[in-house]
């Protein structure tokens, strides 16, 4: 029979991947077999300063905190070396992040994920991941906001320019 100490770790690390689970906006599974020491925490380091965690866990007490999370359908993804994204700010970052390493370093693959509460498969991952950033995406639309404006004042410049040069020619 196991420890009661060590049932309760367990336990409670199954409560806090269910936590996670659902805070998340975006959770990725990936497997990283074959990477060296070295380029995991490279990865690692790069999904830090984004914001992301990034954990190794077992496929068991995943398989529990996603029955308890009520996300079984992720339990299919869930066989080998599993590691874990977790953003709870930012739904592109941390896909962009693996995909970016995954193409540079044929050993990470990523398997599925999770966006906003919903299991998804590796195809709208990358599809993610090929969104421009949340700053990117706010510069696109400020610049789609202030085009009328900017149309707007060379027009009346326009105007004014061609009603100084009447003006002079009389």
């Amino acid at each position: 029979m196991a420890n009661a100490k060590v049932l309760q770790e367990k336990q409670q690390m199954v409560s806090d991947v269910t936590a996670k689970l659902r805070d998340s906006s975006c959770t990725i599974v990936a497997d990283y077999r074959g990477l060296t020491v070295a380029q995991v925490t490279q990865l690692r380091k790069s999904l830090r300063e984004a914001g992301v965690e990034f954990q190794v866990l077992k496929n068991t007490l995943v398989r529990r905190a996603t029955a308890e999370a009520e996300l079984t359908e992720l339990d299919e993804f869930l066989s080998g070396p599993t590691a874990i994204a977790f953003s709870k700010d930012d739904v592109v970052a941390p896909a962009k992040i693996l995909s970016d390493f995954a193409k540079k370093n044929d050993k990470l693959s990523v398997k599925a994920g999770i966006v906003e509460g919903k299991v998804v498969g590796v195809d709208q991952i990358k599809a993610l991941a090929d969104l421009p950033s949340r700053e990117g995406l706010l510069s696109m639309l400020l610049s789609v906001l202030q085009a009328p404006m900017r149309n707007f004042a060379l027009a009346v410049k326009a105007v004014g320019e061609k009603q100084e040069g009447g003006a002079q020619e009389a």
